[in-house]
């Protein structure tokens, strides 16, 4: 079974008053992948989570959890 990758992308728009659509638009892709990255049902690639954390000048690791892939290996 996959491991769900927790983040804090909701809580990072609320703050900065962004929709998941208007997210979605700013790092190149649709609404319905930011939901699906916000609620664990999607682990983002590696070039979107870059464009997420890179859009809230954070690191992937502020914005992606993995400490719950850590402890699978």
């Amino acid at each position: 079974m996959e491991a769900v990758m927790k983040n804090k992308i909701k809580e990072l728009r609320k703050v900065n008053k962004l929709s998941q659509s208007e997210l979605a638009d700013i790092v190149g892709t649709t609404r319905q992948t930011i939901t699906s990255i916000e609620v664990g049902k999607y682990t983002a690639s590696l070039i979107l989570a870059y464009k997420i954390a890179h859009h809230f000048n954070m690191n992937i690791e502020e914005v992606f959890d993995f400490e719950s892939l850590e402890e699978e290996v």
